[in-house]
């Protein structure tokens, strides 16, 4: 492998099936060409995820859609290396409800955080179901100017399609967003649709699903933007 190959973890349990996944390989084909470099991905399933697992050998991380994941504490070890080791990340639908989950736990200190898709009785349930489904919805989003994720755009007002359920549950969201963890995108009626760390040099999370541009040969800005982000890393 070449020293410029940067390497991709991919968080999550890959589905053929599964429409994001089919576009995240060409979103990142897109990307490496975009940037002149080598980009190499690995699927890293959640319940193969543990303390050995190796991802220190890995320059970036994407938590991926379709949870519920096999196992939720592989991908928020991942996450949390992400976050710690300051590794670029990326999260998507998904990837967002576990990275505010990951976030709760282990920064907020709530560990009593919990998923509503698999815990719905959780009386800290940080993640909850949609007031309205989202499940092959698109949407206007308006971005926090100087964002990171505004600044991939180089727009403070997008578009981005949804297959979704599941949220920040609002009840919550006020403590969620006191620390470095910042709302950077709302859609039409204000609800939070994407979220970055403070402090970190690339750790960007959203609700919508970005990826699925590359199906229509569009390169993502955000994952243009990893990429650029594990290169400035890497050198």
């Amino acid at each position: 492998m070449e020293a410029s190959t940067l390497r991709i973890a991919l968080i999550g349990d890959y589905d053929p099936q599964v429409t994001a996944h089919q576009a995240i390989p060409l979103a990142l084909d897109m990307a490496a060409k975009h940037a002149n470099t080598d980009v190499q991905f690995e699927w890293l399933a959640t319940d193969r995820i543990n303390a050995s697992t190796a991802l220190h050998d890995f320059d970036g991380f994407w938590c991926v859609p379709a949870s519920p994941y096999r196992d939720m504490d592989g991908a928020l070890r991942a996450i949390r290396f992400a976050r710690e080791q300051q590794r670029p990340f990326l999260g998507t639908c998904g990837g967002f409800q576990h990275a505010v989950l990951e976030f709760a736990r282990n920064v907020l200190g709530w560990e009593d955080a919990e998923h509503g898709e698999t815990n719905p009785e959780a009386t800290r349930a940080v993640v909850s179901p949609l007031s309205c489904s989202l499940v092959e919805a698109a949407d206007s989003i308006q971005l926090v100017e100087g964002s990171l994720i505004a600044n991939a755009y180089e727009s403070a007002e997008i578009v981005e399609g949804y297959h979704c359920r599941y949220g920040v549950n609002p009840a919550f969201e006020r403590e969620l967003l006191t620390r470095q963890l910042c709302a950077v995108g709302h859609d039409t009626l204000g609800d939070l649709r994407a979220v970055e760390l403070k402090g970190h040099p690339f750790f960007v999370a959203t609700l919508f699903q970005p990826e699925r541009a590359a199906l229509k040969g569009i390169l993502p800005p955000l994952v243009r933007a990893l990429i650029e982000a594990c290169a400035r890393r890497k050198s």
